[in-house]
């Protein structure tokens, strides 16, 4: 009885011991797989053509919720009047330049409104044609707002380009992110100024393809190692040796 309770446990030891060992190498194979997977989809992203269709900009977004990641760096269109103009600091275009830029909050035909990158502070007297109720039909980048602080925030000036900070400061609801204007049209025609480089967007999938690479090697390294450590015996080694 006694050697048949001790097989019995020794065979319950070996199956849990077994399964264990399964388990953990199925996990890292698992992880292996997940991190082979970012990588494809981060080469993916890098060989896809740019989109350049451009949409209305309710198709893309909403005023009631935050900017959709897969409308990041769409091209949107959509119209109504200035209803204030604001200085952003010190913000870095696409070609690395630091600059000043004009801000205006286009208030749409509802009662929303949307932060708009018109150009540079310096030239923002370059279109005396468009006032405060000139209708406006603005073309541009859809871009997401910005977390960190560029400067000091006055009722003259954005601090970030956020709609957030304008919360209290203005009645109509407002949309998260911001459009970095290519084009402007009003009755008189196309507004002509110079526009702002958008800023380089990165992959949604965050990393480098070559080191989500090393990371499956390492996984799966990781799981044959688990494999192979319950017919590793040390012991029968140093016996060997000692022989």
């Amino acid at each position: 009885m006694q050697k048949s309770s001790r097989r019995m446990k020794t065979t319950i030891k070996k199956f849990l011991t077994a399964f264990l060992v399964l388990f953990i190498a199925a996990s890292f194979v698992g992880l292996g797989v997940w991190q082979l997977q970012r990588a494809q989809d981060m080469k993916r992203s890098a060989k896809a053509p740019i989109d350049s269709t451009v949409y209305p900009l309710l198709q893309k977004t909403t005023p009631t919720g935050i900017l959709p990641s897969e409308s990041i760096g769409k091209f949107v269109a959509t119209s109504g009047h200035y209803i204030a103009t604001y200085k952003a600091p010190n913000q870095v275009d696409g070609n690395g330049r630091s600059s000043d830029w004009e801000v205006g909050l286009l208030q749409n035909e509802t009662d929303t409104a949307i932060l708009v990158i018109r150009g540079l502070w310096s030239e923002r007297l370059s279109s005396p044609e468009i006032v405060m109720a000139t209708q406006v039909e603005v073309t541009g980048t859809l871009m997401p707002h910005q977390n960190d602080d560029h400067a000091a925030n006055t009722p003259q000036q954005l601090s970030r380009l956020d709609s957030s900070v304008l919360v209290g400061a203005t009645d109509p609801q407002l949309f998260d992110g911001f459009i970095l204007a290519t084009s402007e049209k009003s009755r008189s025609g196309e507004v002509a100024r110079s526009r702002i480089t958008p800023p380089k967007l990165t992959a949604g999938v965050p990393g480098f393809y070559w080191q989500h690479i090393s990371y499956v090697v390492i996984w799966w390294f990781m799981a044959l190692l688990v494999l192979w450590l319950p017919f590793y015996k040390p012991n029968q080694s140093r016996a060997a040796r000692k022989v």
